[in-house]
């Protein structure tokens, strides 16, 4: 194994979309949604062993969930976990991790990946990722990894690549021509049959050199501020200077503050049974289902007359749904959420509203 390969799992979000069964105080990474025995942050956290040592593996989240990563994933040493005292968007985020990172191998290639993304073939995916890991190694490339889509859907970004492989050893990589941030149905149909779209996963994959560069170049902002921490990460003063930092931190991601301004972004098309998981959709869509395309969650759901739905109840309760097609009912945390599938996108909106007329207790 490479001891120059790390791995950098963003772990701060709250998944407002899959509400209720999401909080603010135990957000879904924190969760076992797939019924597996693990949470999909120990998911994540485990399928990179098979990419770079336990010790080369970072956690950046929010202060608030420290305790629960640290929980979770108990091999980790204190220092893995790189707490952000305020959400500021992917860039700052992988900035830190950089910075931290740099202070103890300078040579290092990263991957940074979701802690909530469902991955179905681990063997597929260990291979695109080493491969991504290699050719990141040998070019001055910012690589993200693009899945290819499957349906018109309107909840993921896409990116559009140019024909033509420019890696001789891996055909499957190409230059990158256009982001695009969640389309229309109408585009995403457009994009499906052009052929040469693919899904965003998020999943980006560079040397440190590379990225670094890039931040210089395109948010030099950002940059600056953690390159102030030089001989502070991995001593008793770098939690003071992190919350100075962020205190006055541009709040920008890394698509729109990096990928979509650098020239040298490429994507590998990959294809590993790939779902970040952001809606009860995106469940839906890899969960077995009944005669009647129901996808059930509970020992004591019973469903007439009802097609196309995905149901998660507790099993100790009593559920019965009749006549209803596509459909979201939801029972979890003190809360029934009843939902048209293709209204799902608007959950934000739902979750903002209950917390301003209810308060925390159910957000």
């Amino acid at each position: 194994m490479n001891h120059n390969n790390y791995c950098v799992i963003m772990a701060g979000g709250i998944g407002a979309r899959f509400w209720p069964m999401s909080r603010t105080d135990r957000p879904k990474q924190f969760i076992d949604i797939l019924g597996t025995g693990e949470t999909l942050i120990q998911q994540t956290y485990r399928r990179f062993l098979a990419v770079c040592p336990p010790e080369n593996i970072y956690v950046v989240t929010n202060e608030r969930y420290r305790d629960q990563v640290m929980e979770q994933l108990p091999d980790m040493a204190a220092h893995q976990v790189l707490c952000e005292p305020s959400r500021r968007n992917t860039a700052p985020c992988i900035a830190y991790a950089n910075h931290k990172i740099a202070s103890r191998n300078p040579d290092a290639c990263i991957v940074v990946a979701p802690s909530d993304h469902v991955i179905l073939r681990e063997d597929v995916f260990t291979n695109v990722i080493q491969s991504a890991l290699q050719a990141a190694r040998n070019n001055d490339w910012l690589l993200t990894l693009g899945i290819t889509p499957s349906r018109p859907d309107t909840g993921y970004g896409y990116i559009q690549f140019n024909e033509g492989s420019v890696c001789p050893s891996d055909p499957r990589i190409h230059k990158v021509k256009t982001f695009t941030e969640k389309p229309n149905l109408e585009l995403a149909r457009t994009f499906l049959t052009s052929g040469d779209f693919l899904w965003n996963a998020g999943i980006f994959i560079w040397s440190l050199k590379t990225i670094n560069a890039a931040f210089d170049k395109h948010l030099p902002e950002v940059n600056n501020l953690f390159y102030k921490g030089a001989g502070v990460y991995d001593t008793p003063a770098e939690a003071e200077f992190i919350a100075k930092a962020y205190a006055v931190c541009k709040n920008i991601s890394i698509d729109y503050g990096v990928m979509e301004k650098a020239a040298n972004v490429h994507v590998l098309m990959s294809d590993f049974g790939w779902s970040d998981l952001g809606t009860w959709g995106s469940l839906y869509a890899i969960r077995p289902k009944d005669d009647m395309g129901n996808a059930i969650v509970g020992k004591n759901v019973m469903t007439w007359n009802s097609s196309n739905c995905v149901v998660n109840m507790p099993h100790d309760k009593l559920v019965v749904i009749q006549g209803l097609d596509n459909y979201i009912v939801v029972d979890d945390n003190n809360t029934l959420l009843i939902c048209r599938k293709e209204d799902e996108q608007q959950l934000r909106d739902v979750v903002a509203a209950v917390k301003e007329s209810k308060g925390d207790q159910f957000v």
